[in-house]
């Protein structure tokens, strides 16, 4: 009887959980997702004007110059973009400062105005802690609501910029500690995605549209196929080492760069002119910006490496060339995007290896390259879901988790924290 008594207190104490978390959110959500929104159509007129003026691409260095110094006279800390985040949610100190926001949205607009090779998740993250850390800071919220709202932050800023609510909810929640999950923050982390998401979209924000053809008799889910599933495990292993080359090259570089260049704000200028002269050395501009859609007819891009013969074998090297000079040397922007154009180019190299779907192999490829620099497989397996459809999710998720373990022990953000090791010690 006492127990009968007390169950509708508790079902009202976790109803009134969920209303404080949502409430805690909310507001992350519609400030985040705004933000997005006009972080993307700005994004898109800079690639446009790149597009029709590919001339912009020889002010790239003084480019570099101008966001190295905004940095190095304004920073304070924020150049260490989402690993700031990262940190402060696993120990809070001096908090993301809200300058974060304008300085990485300038220079993220700055580097890919001027044919940078960048992407955007980083500055849609970044903005999103810095708003969220400002919002704590309002509300005079405790510490550990602090957490959970930067955490709502990358949430919001991952799944709005990519059209990928459940995504970014879990992605707030694994990119922390390498092989844990963390459940702490899981309803105001989907309600700031969902949210923020919703939001960007109400703003009249589109995202690209991926296709892969599926027969209507193949039903919901793909057959089991047990070559299919031991060619996409094999590529897979291709997927992981790709990541571990590509977080490994970015950081040399970086280091490099400090090592060879001593005044900050020069080096992206250095790094500026050593992208013109790939661009002049390959014969080609398809390696610049985002690369989601080609800037000319015929180009290479993420689109065009679902199509058969949209892709050229090495074009996955190109990139990685590119976007580790421009992000190692100090340009604005993010990973993965970038990444999503190198997976997508690897996967569509390694279909006519193996004879498969191209589309199907840069999916593939697309999220699995990503989930292993990242070491994010769970959320990566989702957005295959998200961006493709279910009908291959067990290939998804093969793809992910085998990239996973063969990318290494760490990846492209140095602050997670290993919670379980991919390879258990022996002995």
């Amino acid at each position: 009887m006492k127990r009968l008594l007390h169950l509708p207190f508790s079902h009202l104490s976790d109803l009134t959980q969920l209303l404080r978390w949502t409430l805690l959110a909310l507001p992350v959500g519609l400030v985040v997702g705004s933000a997005c929104a006009f972080f993307l159509a700005a994004l898109h007129w800079m690639t446009h004007t790149h597009g029709e003026h590919p001339e912009l691409l020889w002010g790239l260095p003084v480019a570099g110059i101008l966001v190295g110094w905004l940095y190095h006279r304004f920073g304070k800390g924020s150049d260490r973009g989402n690993n700031l985040i990262i940190d402060e949610i696993h120990q809070p100190g001096g908090g993301v400062p809200a300058r974060m926001a304008p300085l990485v949205l300038f220079g993220t607009l700055v580097t890919h105005l001027f044919g940078g090779s960048a992407g955007r998740e980083g500055t849609a993250v970044q903005m999103g802690g810095s708003m969220a850390g400002l919002l704590a800071r309002w509300f005079h919220v405790s510490p550990q609501n602090r957490r959970l709202l930067l955490m709502c932050g990358i949430a919001a800023g991952f799944g709005a910029v990519f059209g990928t609510p459940l995504t970014g909810a879990i992605f707030a929640m694994e990119v922390l500690i390498i092989g844990r999950v963390n459940y702490e923050a899981l309803i105001p982390v989907l309600v700031a995605s969902v949210v923020g998401d919703a939001i960007c979209t109400a703003w009249g924000i589109g995202h690209t549209q991926y296709h892969l053809e599926v027969a209507p008799e193949d039903g919901l889910r793909a057959a089991f196929d047990a070559l299919l599933l031991v060619k996409v495990a094999l590529a897979a292993i291709f997927f992981g080492l790709m990541a571990r080359v590509f977080a490994g090259l970015t950081h040399s570089v970086q280091r490099g760069m400090a090592r060879l260049v001593s005044y900050p704000p020069l080096r992206p200028a250095l790094g500026g002119a050593v992208v013109i002269a790939m661009v002049y050395a390959l014969g080609t501009h398809d390696y610049l910006g985002l690369g989601v859609e080609a800037t000319r007819e015929g180009g290479v891009c993420i689109v065009s490496s679902f199509e058969p013969g949209g892709a050229t074998p090495w074009s996955w090297l190109w990139k990685t060339l590119f976007t580790a000079v421009t992000l190692g040397s100090g340009f604005k922007g993010g990973e993965v995007t970038p990444l999503f154009f190198i997976g997508a180019t690897l996967g569509h190299a390694l279909a006519l290896l193996m004879n498969e779907p191209v589309a199907l192999f840069a999916a593939l490829g697309f999220i699995a390259v990503f989930a292993g620099a990242s070491n994010t497989p769970l959320a990566c397996t989702i957005m295959g879901i998200e961006l493709f459809g279910a009908h291959y999710a067990v290939y998804f998720g093969v793809a992910c988790f085998v990239a996973y373990f063969f990318s290494g022990p760490t990846g492209i953000y140095s602050a997670q924290r290993t919670g379980v090791p991919k390879r258990a010690e022996t002995g």
